[in-house]
């Protein structure tokens, strides 16, 4: 039987094109975890989705499922914010494509993350500001483990500096927005974004697409 629709705030991590015009949509919500759905006729120039179906568009999602069904279906979605104002930034786009990737890729689907949902919106939040980026990628990066259950012990962590060990104590104390300001350039702790990498590397099935790009920057 058909379930009545319900409405999420969530977040849009990826689409995949189905059939000529269709999308398979993967979203975080806020209640019910992380979902995939299909967007009937999306790929055509007047959907009604519009852009609500972007990259980490923030939206509230209207959907309905069948129980004997893994997709649910996508009835429409109400664009809250989207991530158009970072396009025109190289880095921040890239960043925008790590948070997505690691978010499909750790989340177990249907299992309710409010947390995980805050820390999306507070990184997001936090690269407004374009010289964020490396914060924001590092905060999420060591945040996305935690609240995964992975949680690397930084004191006795190898090839960790003292500096990037305090960094990272200091993300786990304070939110990101209220992080002290530092130099926070390509640089900075580049040691410790590429050991939280290698560590959520190790719990996910397939190596990360946008890693490198950071690897190759901050090396």
């Amino acid at each position: 039987p058909r379930v009545p629709a319900r409405v999420s705030e969530a977040l849009v991590l990826r689409t995949y094109p189905l059939k000529e015009a269709d999308l398979v949509v993967s979203f975080l919500t806020r209640d019910q975890g992380m979902l995939r759905g299909v967007a009937k006729r999306a790929r055509r120039p007047k959907s009604s989705f519009g852009a609500g179906l972007e990259r980490l568009s923030h939206v509230r999602m209207a959907y309905f499922q069948r129980e004997t069904r893994e997709l649910v279906n996508l009835d429409s979605c109400e664009l809250i914010r989207s991530q158009f104002g970072l396009v025109s930034d190289y880095w921040a786009g890239v960043a925008l494509d790590y948070f997505a990737e690691v978010s499909e890729q750790l989340l177990p689907a249907a299992e309710p993350n409010e947390r995980f949902f805050r820390l999306l919106l507070a990184v997001l939040d936090d690269l407004q500001p374009k010289s964020h980026v490396w914060r924001a990628v590092t905060y999420f990066s060591l945040w996305a483990l935690r609240l995964s259950g992975w949680m690397p012990e930084m004191g006795s962590a190898p090839k960790l500096s003292s500096d990037s060990r305090a960094i990272a104590l200091e993300m786990l104390r304070t939110p990101v927005a209220q992080l002290s300001k530092k130099d926070w350039d390509q640089g900075t702790a580049a040691d410790l974004r590429r050991f939280l990498v290698r560590q959520i590397e190790a719990h996910i099935e397939r190596r990360l697409v946008t890693a490198p790009l950071f690897e190759q920057v901050s090396s």
